[in-house]
């Protein structure tokens, strides 16, 4: 049987979906440029461009190209495509950008926030935040230093969490400044996100040490959330104390007098003179976390442990991690992270991507 041909209208398309993209990859493109980059005939590219001009999703820059021979015009996206807001909720506040369809940020703002803020102050904070930026957005993606369910998106509250927000749904407290869907998720899948681009291995465990901890698992390239969005809260999981015994991950710091006073958050600090004048106490911490890190190499298999977090990253902790790993029955490779503010990151990374992919479909 003859396989049917495509459309002329699924052809049409095609090309328009790729004159766009081209434009969101080098912001400014002569017809001929673009049937250079896309493999797309000259004349095929000069009808989508006019077809994208008339839906007003491609201007003519009025810019023109020099040298010998016919000039040509530069064609770029449209201005007013909307942006899409991106937002980071943690300790240290609440951070909201606006980003368009090239990547570039076009607003920012901070609304400061405690650490044991609950749901409301959050919310206000989130709106603050929100409203400073010019809008609304066409869709949000947001980080959240706290487990997000993953069937409704609102935060969720875990004993000993450090970061205390409750219940709070971002979606609803974004819904007037947001025309589309948003998107929500832990900060520490934010962040191995960002680290999957620069480890190279579709297979790692991501592990955030600081204030909080957290985890995330990437197989194939993707985090891997769980059946409620509650995979990789590695706090509770039972490992070794200071004295040899077995104790939840978070009660060893508690146990060396290394949380902040009324609060079940990591005195940083604190911990980072202690590992620096005492070998002991990185040794104990080492051993702590090795022993939850070969749960999570027993279970999952990675290719490296990449170590994230203001503590996690450093030298003297890493090298201490790396010894108890290699020791054991499976020794994995351990890394410190690389990527600057990494759920920030990611979550800005995904949110030009969803808003590309509503002005290419304009065009479909």
């Amino acid at each position: 049987m003859t396989p049917a041909k495509p459309s002329l209208e699924m052809l049409r398309a095609l090309t328009d979906e790729n004159v766009l993209r081209a434009l969101m990859a080098d912001r400014r493109l002569t017809r001929a440029e673009i049937a250079a980059r896309t493999g797309i005939s000259k004349p095929t590219i000069s009808d989508a461009v006019q077809r994208l001009a008339a839906s007003g999703l491609v201007v003519d820059t009025g810019e023109r190209t020099t040298g010998r021979g016919r000039s040509g015009s530069y064609y770029a996206l449209a201005p007013g495509l909307g942006t899409a807001l991106v937002a980071s909720i943690s300790p240290r506040g609440v951070t909201a950008e606006t980003v368009d369809a090239l990547g570039d940020t076009v607003g920012r703002a901070h609304a400061a926030l405690s650490r044991n803020a609950g749901e409301h102050q959050a919310a206000r904070a989130l709106a603050e935040a929100a409203t400073r930026l010019e809008g609304p957005s066409r869709l949000a993606v947001v980080s959240a230093a706290d487990p997000v369910d993953r069937a409704t998106g609102r935060l969720v509250r875990l004993p000993d969490a450090p970061f205390l927000v409750g219940a709070l749904d971002p979606a609803a407290v974004l819904a007037p400044h947001v025309t589309g869907p948003v998107l929500v998720d832990n900060d520490v899948n934010w962040a191995a996100r960002a680290e999957h681009q620069a480890v190279g291995v579709g297979d790692f465990v991501y592990v955030h040490l600081g204030e909080g901890l957290g985890c995330a698992v990437v197989t194939d390239g993707a985090v891997r959330r769980g059946h409620r969005g509650l995979a990789g809260e590695v706090a509770h999981v039972h490992t070794t104390g200071p004295d040899g015994s077995a104790m939840p991950l978070t009660e060893v710091f508690a146990a060396l007098g290394l949380r902040r006073p009324d609060s079940t958050a990591i005195d940083v600090q604190a911990l980072e003179t202690a590992i620096t004048s005492d070998a002991g106490t990185a040794e104990t911490l080492a051993r702590a976390v090795g022993g939850v890190l070969s749960a999570a190499v027993a279970l999952a298999d990675p290719a490296l442990i990449v170590l994230g977090g203001e503590w996690g990253r450093l030298p003297a902790m890493r090298a201490a991690i790396d010894h108890q790993l290699a020791a054991g029955p499976r020794p994995v490779p351990v890394v410190a992270a690389t990527v600057d503010s990494p759920e920030l990151t990611a979550a800005r990374e995904r949110a030009v991507a969803e808003l590309r992919e509503l002005v290419v479909g304009a065009a479909r």
